[in-house]
């Protein structure tokens, strides 16, 4: 550890508290305060070279700007927030709803915020957020920015990564084995007999977690020595009508095809009503399988076979492990695999 950062632990360890301030910032810059917060604030009025200097200083030591007052902001609120790509997308309503539910039981409120599937955004809320002192994060996914994660590990905060299950998370972590649950509804459809495949998905350029599944989809195809890799994708967001359209470019392109594994139960949706609308028989025409087990695909003709996963409960889980940290408890396990289960209906 170098001298620099010694004396600033020591003092951090005299104010009774573990922030590093723009004072802490400013030496390790070797500049004066105001330019720290000049460079911060109205950047266009530092030379390029300061702001570099500044920002590896504020990299460096973890720096989040206190946007509360005083005692307050060193003691923390009682304000989680939960960062997600969006919330328009029936796939984090449940999650959100577990962890609200959760958290508000135990005194601490929500903060939601959406990065629109874009991980610069994602840091950008990070860094604003930070700064009112929040009690903890929860998150989505495992791939953030560098800034973000470093900024989060000097944070020294709990923060908890949900939606996707791995080794390399920040803190803690509840998720979901996306390649396994793309794997699951590949093989159920090669065990119903299909051998003409294809995956349909939306916004895939940007949702990683969906090529997950489509990756899985392509490995076991691709060991029982069919066609693997027939995909049909659009960039717009998911939708019932993004699902109607993929359907029929699919048919069109491919009308020997038997099963359509989508990327999610909205498509998929989309897809059923289309077929029913042109007397397309399902199953007996063509087969299709979702994902998430959205209550809808109950209620659809025929029902919907799809990989279901506990959506309340993984953020009843990610609020459990955020809220043992914030009492001094370490949690059984800081890494949660919250599973999922194949759900088949008539659609298959």
């Amino acid at each position: 550890m170098t001298t620099e950062k010694s004396g600033i632990r020591e003092r951090r360890r005299h104010r009774g508290d573990d922030r590093v301030t723009i004072e802490d910032v400013a030496r390790q810059a070797q500049v004066a305060p105001i330019t720290v917060s000049r460079a911060l604030n109205t950047p266009e009025k530092v030379s390029a070279r300061l702001r570099e200097r500044i920002e590896r200083a504020v990299n460096g030591l973890g720096y989040v700007p206190n946007l509360i007052a005083g005692g307050l902001a060193s003691a923390g609120t009682r304000m989680v927030p939960v960062v997600v790509p969006s919330l328009s997308i029936l796939t984090f309503i449940e999650v959100i709803h577990g962890i609200q539910q959760t958290l508000e039981a135990a005194g601490y409120q929500v903060l939601l915020g959406s990065t629109d599937f874009d991980l610069d955004r994602e840091a950008a809320l990070i860094d604003s957020v930070l700064g009112y002192s929040p009690s903890g994060v929860i998150m989505t996914g495992l791939r953030h920015r560098d800034s973000a994660v470093e900024r989060l590990k000097a944070w020294q905060r709990p923060v908890v990564e949900i939606m996707e299950l791995g080794d390399a998370c920040i803190d803690m972590n509840v998720g979901v084995d996306n390649t396994e649950a793309g794997a699951c509804m590949a093989r159920h459809l090669l065990a119903r007999g299909y051998r003409r495949i294809a995956f349909l998905g939306a916004g895939m350029t940007r949702d990683y977690r969906a090529r997950q599944r489509y990756e899985g989809h392509c490995q076991v195809l691709a060991a029982a020595g069919v066609e693997s890799e027939l995909l049909f994708h659009r960039e717009e967001p998911s939708s019932y009508e993004v699902g109607r359209r993929i359907f029929l470019e699919a048919l069109a392109a491919r009308p020997d095809l038997e099963a359509l594994h989508f990327a999610n139960d909205n498509l998929a949706a989309g897809a059923i009503l289309e077929a029913n609308r042109r007397g397309i028989r399902i199953p007996d025409q063509i087969a299709m399988g979702g994902y998430l087990g959205l209550s809808l695909g109950e209620h659809l003709t025929p029902r919907l076979t799809t990989v279901a996963v506990p959506r309340f409960e993984m953020g009843v889980e990610a609020a459990k492990l955020l809220m043992a940290r914030l009492e001094g408890r370490m949690p059984p396990s800081p890494r949660i695999d919250i599973g999922f289960e194949l759900t088949v209906r008539e659609s298959t």
